[in-house]
């Protein structure tokens, strides 16, 4: 019950508005990739076109190396779970589970079997004689992902399934996905517009906007090697220094600093995630810039700081625990050098 998958060129156009610009996009057999981007960016119709729900203008989708072009919905071997369980409130909650198997005409008592198997997958057991009704939100989601992996899809398509529940339950959710990868590995595509829930939950990030691919790899690249300065500001990057290099040396408004490696002279756009920057006491030779603090606040766990460096640089640090810093503190600021990241123009 896995298999790759490819979006090679694919393009839709609805009403005249393009809404995908030549997307292709790869997601292995077995992993787990999330579409990211802001609301309007052309998530979802990247889903509906894997699904067979919407067809492309131009361009294929190919599923274990097979053009599905013309297959339908029903017969792609894809699973989608939407952010509404979408439910039939008339069956109970085994029924849900089971309906797939009986329209493929399993008899009642093996599709139901298989439907208790299912729940129990996900955290169920014992649930099967519920109402839809009787369920909380969470436990509807796990029913409507037990349903589409009932039907052992080569491919399951989550679209915003977590948005609507609470913070504790979108946690629960996250850890169920954990287990389902570990007891089923199913290849998994999942839409969010939250950063967070893409790196906890997938392998890789592919970033969209106004329906083009901004930018697809790692969760660690996403964060830290972001392909542009867009990408960068999706992904919450608040450190950007426009500049220029030359003879290893980025100069900007933050001043002189000497890259790693060898980069090519030319416009750079400095980056730096505020999580690794560091503040320390000026003169302690740590640091070859300092600043004054302009701002703090403490969220949860996590302390933000704004650094004035210079006349018009202003660095953001977020620090874990208390900083035990004041405006008007004058600190040295940390850039490390495994943490530099430039991207031209």
């Amino acid at each position: 019950m896995t298999a790759s998958l490819a979006v090679d060129g694919i393009g839709k156009t609805f009403g005249g508005a393009p809404a995908l610009h030549d997307l292709s996009l790869r997601v292995e057999q077995g992993s787990c990739t999330a579409i990211l981007g802001p609301s309007g960016s052309g998530k979802s119709t990247i889903l509906r076109v894997i699904a067979g729900l919407e067809d492309p203008d131009t361009g294929r989708v190919v599923i274990d190396g097979r053009d599905v072009a013309g297959v339908p919905a029903e017969r792609r071997g894809v699973g989608l779970v939407f952010q509404k369980a979408l439910l039939f409130p008339h069956l109970d909650v085994r029924d849900n589970v089971a309906f797939s198997a009986r329209v493929a005409g399993v008899p009642r008592r093996a599709a139901r079997e298989r439907a208790e198997h299912y729940l129990g997958l996900v955290h169920l057991a014992g649930f099967g004689g519920r109402r839809v009704g009787e369920l909380s939100g969470g436990q509807e989601q796990r029913v409507a992902i037990a349903r589409a992996l009932a039907a052992e899809p080569a491919v399951l398509l989550l679209d915003e399934p977590f948005s609507a529940l609470d913070g504790a339950l979108r946690a629960d959710m996250h850890a169920l996905i954990d287990d389902l990868r570990a007891d089923v590995g199913p290849t998994i595509v999942l839409v969010t517009h939250d950063r967070e829930e893409a790196s906890r939950v997938a392998d890789r990030i592919a970033v969209v906007e106004h329906g083009r691919l901004l930018h697809e790899g790692t969760v660690a690249e996403a964060y830290r090697a972001p392909s542009s300065l867009r990408v960068a500001e999706l992904m919450g990057g608040r450190n950007a220094f426009a500049g220029t290099v030359a003879a290893g040396i980025h100069r900007s408004a933050l001043g002189t600093l000497p890259l790693p490696g060898d980069a090519a002279d030319g416009p750079a756009t400095l980056l730096v995630r505020q999580e690794d920057v560091g503040l320390g006491v000026p003169g302690d030779g740590s640091a070859s810039l300092t600043g004054v603090v302009t701002e703090t606040s403490v969220a949860g766990a996590r302390t933000a700081v704004a650094v004035r460096v210079g006349d018009a640089a202003l660095v953001h640090a977020e620090l874990a625990g208390s900083a035990g810093l004041r405006i008007g503190d004058r600190v040295a600021v940390t850039l490390p050098p495994g943490a530099i990241h430039l991207v031209r123009g």
